[in-house]
């Protein structure tokens, strides 16, 4: 009751219609997470669905987890100052998602199923020792808390332009929808809450993408205004404009990511079989693939209407409030802000599963018990979401977020992850050096190159290099002995 008064009084206060669409949209989201909360009873179901994701379920929690802030409001953002060429913002993660389909997802499925894991930290535990599990958690759960920020400053960003909310309003009406709907349902919940997200999405890209360009005279006319009324050169509309060096940096630090992302792969934990993987995300990836010029092309339409915006990620709310009719307006808002909390439910999935699996039942309470479990990891998910709102705060801008996160998750996990599913050695000792090497590595590289990298060798690629390079001597013989536990705990 609070929380309907407390957006009650907003609506009144800002009598704007968009911002009336986005609460009916998140309290619809919040009931709905409520009444699949029933289904809910045990730990399994909250971490991993009890391992019961069809193809279609598991397709769209990861679509709706990797469309999110950087692939709606940072691509459009990104798109407005470098034109069609950030296309490879989003297209890069649609590769990595391609290649986790064939690989390391259909392996760290059985897996999981054989041995009992929840977490990508059972994995590392596994594998290598529990002083990686640890080292791992750590870095991750900074980095994670800097991309669910990400996804609240995006919204922000929109409420801050259709209703003229201030940023900590925004995060704080964001935060509060995904919390209370995630904390209930957990992944059993969500991954039918995100299928509403996901149709959302589509419907709300698919008609808004072709009616902008038609505002604008359609590829034609964008073309015309670009070139002539904002002078932009032609390589902006290109999809190489940016060069093959920045190209790279991209692919090398999202493509990794969305192979060994935890949020995915817990989410992939919770497939019923193998084949399931690879069909679901195949799929994921190839229409990710497509939808990636959606954002971009909105950008595009925003530099060609509105040459002298004060910041990039106002590109996409601006042809919602500008160019669009109030109805089509409204969908595509509600489109956008499913994006933002999908991504952000995956991310608190992300925190919580791992506290609560990693940290409290590992270390804490390891006699802790189905209803036990259950009742902690929805509490670290209402703690983790207002550390996420704090963060948000903190940060500036969605992209800047996101490179926090993919850099670290892409140095600390990548190399040990790949390694760890495909060869019986390093052991512990080779793991925790790359790691511990690695991430430093990337850091000075990035202060020494202010952050440019050198030619094609970016922060993170150079920090991925490193780890795998330790890895490397690791695997001389002689160097380590296995680590593969002859039984598993993590059941």
């Amino acid at each position: 009751m609070l929380l309907l008064g407390a957006l009650g009084a907003l609506v009144v206060n800002s009598l704007n219609a968009y911002l009336l669409v986005l609460i009916l949209y998140g309290l619809v989201l919040i009931l709905l997470g409520a009444f699949l909360s029933r289904k809910v009873r045990t730990a399994a179901d909250f971490f991993v669905a009890d391992r019961k994701l069809n193809g279609r379920l598991l397709f769209s929690t990861v679509l709706a987890a990797n469309i999110g802030a950087g692939s709606t409001v940072g691509a459009a953002g990104l798109a407005y100052a470098i034109g069609l060429s950030a296309w490879w913002w989003v297209g890069s993660a649609a590769i990595g998602t391609l290649i986790l389909a064939w690989t390391v997802g259909p392996k760290i499925r059985d897996l999981a199923a054989k041995h009992g894991f929840l977490t990508v930290g059972d994995f590392l535990e596994y594998r290598y020792g529990t002083s990686v599990r640890v080292v791992v958690s750590v870095l991750l759960w900074l980095g994670t808390l800097a991309i669910l920020a990400g996804q609240l400053i995006a919204f922000a960003w929109i409420l801050e332009v259709v209703a003229g909310t201030s940023k900590p309003t925004g995060c704080l009406l964001g935060g509060v929808v995904v919390i209370v709907y995630f904390s209930l349902g957990g992944l059993k919940g969500t991954a039918r809450v995100n299928m509403l997200q996901l149709a959302v999405k589509a419907i709300g890209f698919l008609i808004c993408v072709p009616v902008a360009l038609a505002a604008v005279g359609g590829w034609s006319g964008l073309e015309h205004k670009l070139l002539t009324d904002a002078a932009h050169d032609p390589a902006y509309l290109d999809i190489t404009g940016i060069g093959w060096v920045r190209i790279f940096s991209y692919v090398a630090l999202l493509a990794p990511s969305f192979i060994v992302s935890p949020g995915l792969l817990q989410k992939i934990y919770g497939a019923r079989d193998s084949r399931t993987v690879r069909l679901a995300m195949g799929a994921n990836g190839l229409v990710l693939l497509c939808f990636s010029f959606f954002p971009v092309i909105l950008g595009m339409v925003a530099a060609a209407t509105f040459p002298d915006l004060l910041h990039r990620e106002l590109a996409l709310p601006m042809v919602i409030t500008e160019l669009l009719p109030f109805w089509l307006g409204a969908v595509l808002l509600a489109a956008v802000f499913s994006a933002e909390v999908s991504s952000a439910d995956a991310i608190l999935f992300m925190l919580s599963t791992s506290l609560g699996k990693d940290l409290y039942k590992r270390f804490v309470n390891p006699d802790a018990d189905d209803r036990t479990m259950l009742r902690i990891s929805r509490r670290i998910t209402v703690a983790a979401g207002i550390l996420g709102v704090a963060a948000a705060l903190a940060l500036e801008s969605v992209i800047s977020a996101l490179e926090v996160f993919y850099g670290l998750l892409s140095v600390a996990l990548f190399a040990p992850l790949v390694v760890g599913l495909y060869r019986k050695t390093p052991g512990l000792k080779g793991c925790l050096a790359a790691v511990t090497i690695s991430v430093p590595s990337a850091a000075v590289f990035h202060l020494l190159t202010s952050g440019h990298g050198i030619w094609i060798l970016s922060p993170t690629a150079f920090g991925i290099a490193v780890s795998f390079a330790t890895l490397l001597v690791a695997l001389l013989p002689g160097k380590q002995k296995p680590v593969f536990p002859t039984r598993s705990k993590f059941g």
